[in-house]
């Protein structure tokens, strides 16, 4: 089963074999800093942002698919590459076409970034 690993920048550290960084700048980053988020929201923040991007998640889909993901965020932590994970080792269902979030954008005060 892929797993989230945390990349780190120490001496000596390795890339796992087959591992797959979705650390930002990469095509797969999430675009909404956990510097000014905290990481639940960030994460809520980038799963929303997806659903705008169906290209990106069928990309990520075949690229990413049985992959072990990399990202800095510790794993004590949410991360978005746990989203990744999720959406594409899941059943193939296509992303919504629906809002496209603005990662420069603010959350209002009734947005949860829960879906609901």
């Amino acid at each position: 089963m892929p797993r989230r690993i945390q990349q780190r920048r120490t001496k000596g550290w390795r890339k796992p074999p087959g591992a797959v960084s979705v650390a930002r700048p990469s095509r797969w980053g999430n675009p909404f800093p956990v510097e000014q988020h905290d990481h639940a929201t960030a994460v809520a923040r980038f799963e929303a942002y997806l659903m705008g991007q169906p290209a990106l998640v069928a990309a990520a889909r075949t690229i990413l698919r049985g992959r072990d993901l990399m990202c800095f965020c510790p794993l004590t932590e949410p991360c978005h590459a746990d989203v990744w994970l999720r959406i594409v080792n899941g059943p193939d269902v296509p992303a919504a076409s629906g809002r496209t979030e603005d990662p420069n954008a603010t959350m209002s005060a009734t947005d949860t970034g829960d879906g609901q």
